[in-house]
């Protein structure tokens, strides 16, 4: 392990907190019940009742996948939209600062607990945009609170995935488990989930580069993480167990993902209705949002405000 002031991890995790607080953002803790507290970054200064109606920027909330903490996964997007809307990027449970005495791992839990925040924080109405793992967090939020989510992005997000699309992966992956995926403990494991999500090449980066950011971003409450990847309800069967939403949904995705293929978004598009759009970026695996953030923010900033 390396010493602190040495760690690229914890030299470039400093870098993104700078960059959250430059954008207007703060970190805040929450209990939203007896038994879960959330982490999150949002405003400095909360909403309340008396100005949701007026001139305020409206709300965005941004859901990360699985993997590294919220601050990891949304550096680009929380620069960009902080100057069009008050955006909110909670840490899930069992990510970054939150946790729970709960006993529930599912994701549909997940969705409960950034709805309760934003309840709260007096958050009435917002957008969310979730990512991966995240955008299934954000499906079920727009399922649920129809009355409140105005419009859901989805990338990158199996929302749709079988028993069969999990087997698929991990033979792409040349693993036996998802949670060596998902959960890499060794830089070995950490290079091929990298493998899979970025379509750049990382076989040159050392060994003890990838080992530092193992320690810093994937050591924290690995018991609970595999508890949650057990307890996701979709994914479990021989079809795609989900419902059209009332909402506009756009769905963006990279032309070269391959922890979910293409060919889901496309199957997911039809899934979700007829107020859904798919927007797929050229060149991109599993994480636009970092590829190829100028193309992603533009093309969801547009859908969000209306614009063309």
């Amino acid at each position: 392990m390396l010493p602190q002031l040495l760690s690229p991890a914890y030299l470039y995790g400093g870098y993104l907190r700078r960059a959250f607080i430059s954008s207007g953002l703060s970190s805040q803790t929450i209990g939203i019940d007896g038994e879960t507290t959330i982490h999150f970054w949002g405003p400095r200064t909360p909403k309340t009742d008396q100005t949701q109606n007026s001139t305020q920027k409206p709300s965005l909330v941004l859901i990360h996948g699985f993997g590294p903490m919220a601050l990891w996964q949304w550096r680009q997007q929380v620069q960009f939209f902080c100057h069009h809307f008050d955006v909110y990027v909670p840490d899930l449970v069992f990510f970054g600062g939150s946790t729970t005495g709960s006993s529930e791992r599912s994701e549909i839990f997940q969705a409960v607990s950034v709805g309760k925040l934003l309840e709260r924080l007096g958050v009435q109405r917002f957008y969310v945009v979730g990512t991966s793992y995240g955008g299934i967090v954000a499906y079920h939020m727009a399922r649920m609170w129809p009355e409140k989510v105005e419009k859901v992005v989805i990338a990158s997000s199996g929302v749709n995935m079988r028993r069969r699309d999990n087997e698929a992966l991990l033979k792409r992956a040349n693993l036996e488990k998802i949670e060596e995926l998902m959960l890499p403990a060794t830089a070995e494991q950490l290079r091929t989930l990298l493998s899979l999500s970025v379509s750049k090449r990382f076989h040159l980066l050392p060994d003890f580069f990838l080992s530092d950011f193992v320690h810093k971003l994937y050591s924290q409450n690995r018991k609970e993480k595999m508890e949650l990847l057990k307890g996701l309800t979709l994914g479990r069967d021989d079809k795609a167990n989900i419902s059209p939403l009332l909402q506009e949904v756009l769905i963006v995705w990279g032309d070269c993902d391959k922890i979910f293929p293409s060919e889901m978004a496309t199957e997911l598009k039809v899934l979700l209705g007829g107020k859904t759009r798919l927007e797929v970026i050229k060149n991109t695996s599993h994480v636009p949002q970092i590829e190829c953030p100028g193309q992603f923010n533009n093309v969801i900033r547009c859908f969000l405000t209306g614009s063309s």
